[in-house]
């Protein structure tokens, strides 16, 4: 009897080691696949979004050299006062409550012929949510005070209406081949008026050679001449701007009332990155007449625009 068990032992050893090795090789193979992959994700995971370029931000006040100031501010350069001077050039701080997220700076100088307002903000954009890149949130920031500047929309003109007043002009020309006569009269009527009808009409207003003192009413009353000179001319209106930082808009706006005088605001946005810098340019005349030029202030608020683009870039 004895015999006997000992015979079963090493085959009942035999069977258990084999269902064992069975076993551990089964559970290796489901422990590889899980650690490869995870459910659902493809065996990929989602990287963070990228941080901006920019980590801090300028001192602006100190960003505007002497030069470009006497640009944008005439008359900072000839106040009398050594000490009201240098206040003006070095311009006051914009309060703000994060000095690493937004800072700005205005300068304000006042002169018998205009007072001239320049401000400068910069403003660094960083996105909370970490599948939201800084720059895509300053493009989002961006694309919201490009919308609430309210463009117009860029004119465009139609072929076809083109070639109608093409056809039309020819009709016309036409016309004035075949009748010589009624050629004179379309010539006096392009003048605008006759010899005889400008006799008659300065007998009739009694104006004779003061017809230069009627357009100065005109002017004073807000005349023509002045609604004119108040709208931007073609290729200055409020618009994009395509060579500017990575986007960029420039708005221009006058505001008059019959009891003050015009003032104009010239205003530049660009985007660099996660950084959105804002220039506001403002002229006021001292003469209710006046109205500044719109190109002479686009000029000089791009030129300041190209000029901190520049150093931001370097």
């Amino acid at each position: 009897m004895q015999r006997k068990a000992k015979a079963c032992v090493p085959g009942v050893a035999a069977l258990l080691a084999a269902t064992l090795l069975a076993g551990c090789s089964g559970g290796s193979g489901l422990g590889d696949e899980s650690d490869d992959s995870k459910p659902g994700d493809g065996g990929s995971s989602t990287a963070p979004a990228q941080p901006g370029k920019y980590r801090t931000l300028p001192e602006p006040c100190g960003e505007i050299d002497r030069g470009t100031l006497d640009a944008l501010l005439p008359g900072i350069a000839e106040m009398d006062d050594t000490e009201q001077r240098e206040k003006a050039y070095e311009g006051t701080p914009t309060g703000t409550y994060d000095t690493d997220r937004r800072v700005g700076c205005s300068w304000k100088v006042q002169s018998s012929d205009a007072s001239h307002h320049l401000l400068v903000d910069f403003e660094r954009v960083v996105s909370y949510d970490g599948t939201v890149s800084d720059d895509d949130r300053a493009a989002e920031v961006y694309a919201t005070k490009l919308r609430d500047a309210d463009l117009p929309e860029p004119s465009t003109s139609d072929p076809a209406d083109e070639g109608d007043g093409a056809d039309a002009e020819s009709t016309e020309e036409s016309g004035k081949a075949d009748d010589p006569e009624g050629g004179d009269k379309a010539q006096g009527g392009k003048n605008g008026r006759s010899d005889t009808a400008d006799d008659d009409k300065g007998e009739k207003d009694g104006k004779g050679d003061k017809g230069d003192e009627g357009d100065k009413a005109d002017a004073k009353d807000g005349g023509d001449g002045a609604s004119q000179a108040a709208t931007p001319p073609p290729g200055l209106e409020p618009r994009t701007l395509d060579d500017l930082g990575d986007e960029a808009f420039l708005d221009d706006a006058l505001a008059a009332s019959a009891s003050a005088s015009r003032h104009r605001t010239v205003t530049v946005v660009f985007r660099t990155s996660n950084v959105i810098v804002t220039i506001e340019y403002d002229e006021q005349p001292g003469r209710r007449t006046d109205v500044p030029d719109s190109k002479e202030m686009q000029d000089k608020a791009l030129e300041l625009a190209d000029r901190l683009a520049g150093d931001f870039d370097e």
